[in-house]
């Protein structure tokens, strides 16, 4: 029997593809390594989504390659599927397989040639069994290239995706794909369009996690508020919502990032009124600057994106409110930064995450001139996450001496406990307490990492 390893690179999205694929493998006999030093085949599952994605597969499979010679490494993902002939040329490679193939990874891996049932290019062909050469100077097989048109691609399968450590608040992927076309991302040349995990299989997926004990369930997408929209009848985000809160049994749900311009208010009132959903709201910025907006072809202008945020934090006034900010797009002037930053300041934001602008081949970003020096990107980075810094103490140091309920994730060697309230704060506990258990603790400190808080002590 075959063992296997999967690694994963990158977003929740690509997670929720890994756990995907080690569920098939399982299904095909084949059983988990632990480690990629043990396993007779490993999958990377990667990310391209920066140039530095890139260069940490390239340097994972190196390391297997030195560490387990023997290994069959299987090269799937957003990477395989936008350069698969810069993957294959590197020693150790066996297989390529894009997002295109994915599904069938599992029957690849399992040593089965699909032949002419999965087209593969010209010039290429599989490579069977462990890599072995007979003698000294022998040559391994050449990998095998399978990689086809995104676009036609239809399939979504669905598996929950587990925090690393933790058996915790799994992630499931309801949507994948994406219909937009921003200057700056490669997603959708990789990931294709948008599609939807039918309601049906998604409600199933949902009441399995709940029966299974989970208190908390993250859904997620690449475009997720556009769930939906490509099945039949008149499908919206909102509908899955309300039939996940009327069909099954789960306490509480989590929304990941959901565009700005799909915060309807329809949205907006049904998460601020449902106490099984959690008060969170990620709505991507990218830029504070309408002429960069414009530029990154993003769908709203500031003065609408401003409008969606004071409307959630009006009804939600203890929500947490995050958004991705990019730093550095392609001819982002001092005074375009300058707006972002004064957008990001007047707005009730309770974290950030800031990213550097990365140019991606292909997009039409990575052609535009005025490409921004690496120093003045790092700069403005700095700048945005000293103040993303500052909003989240400030929102932390307003549950001081206050109590809030919060779910228990995992233990740490210091004796703690870590706990996710609903809204999105980390809070330290005394004791080792049992995992995926809802508690109600008193804050008593803020600092950079998080709250911390104490459990009431039962009365005698």
């Amino acid at each position: 029997m075959s063992s296997f390893y999967v690694e994963n690179f990158g977003c929740r999205a690509t997670q929720a593809d890994g756990a995907v694929i080690e569920r098939e493998l399982q299904q095909c006999g084949m059983t988990p390594a632990g480690a990629p030093g043990r396993a007779q085949v490993v999958v990377l599952n990667t990310c391209t989504v920066t140039a530095a994605a890139d260069r940490d597969v390239r340097a994972a499979i190196r390391r297997i390659h030195r560490q387990n010679p023997r290994c069959r490494i299987l090269v799937t993902g957003c990477y395989a599927q936008r350069a698969p002939h810069e993957i294959a040329a590197i020693p150790g490679v066996s297989a390529v397989i894009g997002n295109s193939h994915k599904a069938q990874v599992a029957q690849l891996a399992s040593g089965r040639d699909p032949g002419g049932s999965l087209p593969k290019e010209a010039g290429a062909r599989f490579a069977t069994g462990l890599v072995q050469p007979t003698a000294a100077d022998a040559s391994p097989p050449l990998p095998g290239i399978y990689v086809g048109d995104i676009f036609a691609h239809t399939e979504l399968a669905a598996a929950p995706v587990f925090e690393a450590g933790a058996r915790t608040r799994p992630n499931l992927k309801v949507q994948d794909g994406c219909n937009h076309r921003c200057s700056f991302c490669v997603i959708p040349a990789v990931r294709g369009r948008s599609r939807s995990l039918p309601l049906a299989e998604t409600l199933r997926e949902v009441q399995a996690l709940a029966e299974a004990g989970y208190r908390e369930v993250v859904i997620s997408g690449i475009d997720l508020g556009r769930w939906g929209r490509d099945l039949p009848g008149q499908n919206r985000f909102e509908d899955l919502l309300l039939a996940i809160l009327e069909q099954t049994s789960l306490e509480k749900l989590r929304i990941s990032s959901v565009e700005p311009m799909d915060w309807s208010d329809r949205l907006i009132a049904l998460v601020a009124t449902s106490n099984r959903i959690a008060q969170h709201a990620h709505v991507p910025l990218q830029s504070g600057s309408d002429r960069v907006l414009r530029q990154m072809h993003r769908k709203y202008r500031p003065w609408h994106y401003a409008e969606r945020i004071r409307k959630i934090r009006e009804a939600m006034p203890e929500a947490a409110i995050g958004a991705d900010v990019m730093v550095g797009f392609p001819g982002e002037t001092d005074l375009d930064f300058a707006e972002t930053q004064a957008l990001v300041e007047q707005l009730p934001f309770t974290y950030l995450h800031v990213f550097t602008y990365s140019a991606r081949p292909g997009t039409p970003a990575a052609q535009m001139s005025g490409q921004v020096a690496a120093p003045l990107m790092r700069e403005r980075n700095r700048i945005l996450r000293e103040i993303a810094a500052r909003k989240k103490l400030a929102f932390m140091q307003s549950f001081l001496g206050r109590t809030i309920d919060a779910l228990t994730l995992h233990t740490y060697e210091g004796g703690h406990t870590e706990a996710l309230s609903d809204n999105y704060l980390k809070l330290r506990l005394p004791g080792r307490l049992e995992a995926n258990r809802w508690v109600a603790a008193q804050v008593e400190s803020a600092d950079a990492a998080g709250l911390t808080g104490t459990l009431p002590t039962p009365e005698s």
